[in-house]
Order: structure tokens, then sequence, then C-alpha cells
């Protein structure tokens, strides 16, 4: 009997131990995800030193991850990666840093700077919170959200209009971006809403407030 209830309870622990190990590459995804919010502290030092700080770092991943592809193992760096890669990844270039940067240096390259900031915080927390949340807590899956869940939806519009409402305070500006941003997450991009859902916050917002 003791026998046959360890088997059912390691059973068990094995179903659950992929869901376990998705959940924590979630994080360590998110974790990076989060740091680019950083970036309009980068640019109190001047927007040109912002711009020349994400270019340095997407050259630098582009080369470390090179190395990592040809069997190098660098140092940190290799493992970090692992950890934050997708199933869909495995033996392939891990694309979402370089999308992230690229969101970020556009947002900066071409809105100005309340947009800017706006725009990189939208990519930073709208799309951090909504794959997390609808990750733990995803339940409904309504068709119009082709896949995503109705929950990360809402973390992505809450996380992003008071992001908005803490850079401009303007409700129409912060409601604008907001929806913007969960618009294009709900969306099958994949590693490309780290472009798409910044611009379309960052733009919202600039007509909003008739930059």
């Amino acid at each position: 009997m003791k026998s046959f209830k360890a088997k059912k309870s390691f059973s068990a622990l094995e179903r659950a131990s992929p869901v376990i190990q998705e959940l924590k590459s979630e994080c360590v995804r998110k974790s990076i995800h989060f740091l680019i919010a950083f970036t309009p502290l980068l640019a109190v030092a001047g927007r040109g030193f912002a711009i020349l700080s994400l270019t340095f770092g997407l050259i630098l991943y582009i080369y470390l991850e090179s190395l990592r592809l040809a069997g190098v193992e660098v140092p940190f760096f290799s493992s970090i990666i692992r950890k934050a890669s997708r199933p869909r990844d495995n033996n392939r270039f891990v694309l979402g840093p370089v999308t992230l940067g690229l969101g970020a240096l556009l947002s900066l390259l071409f809105l100005p700077e309340t947009a800017a900031n706006i725009a990189i915080y939208a990519l930073a927390f709208g799309d951090g919170f909504a794959s997390l949340i609808g990750r733990v807590f995803g339940r409904m899956r309504p068709a119009f959200l082709l896949g995503k869940s109705l929950e990360g939806s809402v973390a992505c519009f809450f996380s992003v209009f008071i992001a908005s409402w803490y850079v401009c305070g303007n409700v129409a500006v912060s409601f604008a971006s907001a929806s913007a941003a969960t618009v294009c997450e709900a969306l099958p991009l994949e590693d490309y809403d780290n472009i798409v859902i910044p611009l379309a916050a960052g733009f919202a917002a600039k007509f909003c407030m008739g930059l």
C-alpha cells in the first residue's frame, strides 16, 4: 500500500515537473524583461548615452549567443540563456533579448521623451506581467484573444495604464497607451511583440498628447 502511494506521488511530481520548469523559465525571461525598465534612467544621463548602451548591449548579446550556439560555454551567460529559452528555441538563436533591446532602442529613436518612456514601460511591465499572470492564473481564453488568457490581458492593460499615468499623469493618454499595448500583446507575434508593443503604446501616447 505504501509502495503504491509512493509511486502515485512520484507520478504526480513527474507530471508537475515540466510545468514547474516552464514557470521557472518564464520567471527568468520576465526578469530580463523587467530590466529594460531601467532604460529611462540611462536616458537621464543623455538619450545618446542610452542609445549607445542599448546598441552595445545588442552587439554583445549577438556575439555571446553566437559563441553559445557554436558550443562555447560562456560563464553565467550560457546558463541564463538556457534557463530563459523556450522549447521552440532549442538549438536555435534565442531571439527574445534582441527584439527586447530593439523595442527599447526604436522607442528612443522615434519617440519624444515622455512617449518613449511610456513605450519602454509598456514593454517591460505590460508584456512582462501579462505573461506571468497568464501563465500562473490564466484560465479564461476567449477566441478573440487568439489563445492568450483574459487574466493576462487584464494584467497587461492595468500595468501599462499605471506606468503611463506615472509618467504623464494623464488618464486619456494612459488609457490609449494601455489599450494599444493590450491589443498588440494578444496578437500571435512571438518574440516580435517586443517591438510592436512598445511602439504601439508609445505612438498612441504621442498622438494623444499631440506631440
